[in-house]
Formats: C-alpha cells, structure tokens, sequence
C-alpha cells in the first residue's frame, strides 16, 4: 500500500485573485468600523456635517450612520437603532449578501441571481428607503430621528 500526500490544488493563484474583491470590502468595512470606533462620531462636527442636513434642515436616510456603526462596534445595539434603524437592519442583509459572493467565488462557481429577481428587490429597496427618509422628518416618525 502507497501513501501519497494529497495534492495541491493549482488554482490557488486563482481563487486568491477571484476572492480579493470581498476581501477588500470586508477590509474597508473593517478600517471604516475602526475609525469610527476611535474618533466618536456623537461629539459634533468630529467627522464634519450632513450637506443634506445643513441645507434642508431634514434627515437623509444617512443621517445617524456614522454613530450608528460607532455603537455597532461598542456593542450597544439599542443606540445604533436608534441613530439609524435603517442601517442596523440592512447589515444582516448586506452581510448575507458579502457571505453569498465569498462562497461563490472561493469555489469558483457562479450562480448569477435572475435580473428580475434584482430589480424587483432594488426597487423595494429604494422604495424603503425613500420611505424611511421622509418618515423619520415627519411627527409621527421622530422616533426614527438621529
């Protein structure tokens, strides 16, 4: 009987170069969460101002984001949602969604979604947020405010 020491796989140049782009915004995701770790964002003025916010007066759907990701990484959930919900709530999906592209291009196969399917979700999703935006400058959604 022969032992033979299993092969290497020579598409390991390839999967590197196929797996780079979800490693690099995991990458950014990873310095971006630091940075706002370091230097808090609740002080004002510390990461500058919201041009949509200094020249209508009302939120965008980004407004609070930048504290939200800071509570994120504090582990204060409850304060993320309440300076953005929006944010907080897409980042399972977003996660799912980085989760997806790493599998498919670790393993080299590609399972492209229907153009249908993307459209139909992009919409609901501008839709949502389109929503939200004026919902969280209204009485009734303040509670949505940063």
């Amino acid at each position: 009987m022969t032992v033979t020491a299993p092969q290497q796989r020579a598409d390991t140049g390839a999967r590197l170069q196929r797996i780079t782009p979800p490693l690099a915004v995991a990458g950014g995701v990873l310095v971006v969460s630091v940075a706002l770790h370091v230097r808090d964002p609740h002080q004002s003025g510390s990461w500058g101002f919201c041009p949509w916010l200094l020249l209508t007066g009302t939120y965008c759907p980004g407004c609070g984001g930048l504290r939200a990701v800071n509570d994120l990484t504090r582990g204060d959930l409850a304060g993320a949602a309440s300076s953005n919900l929006m944010l907080v709530s897409s980042i399972p999906v977003l996660g799912l969604l980085w989760a997806r592209s790493f599998a498919q291009r670790w393993s080299g196969v590609r399972r492209p979604v229907p153009r249908s399917v993307v459209r139909s979700v992009s919409a609901v999703a501008l839709a949502a947020i389109a929503v939200f935006a004026v919902v969280r400058n209204l009485p009734i959604g303040s509670w949505l405010a940063p």
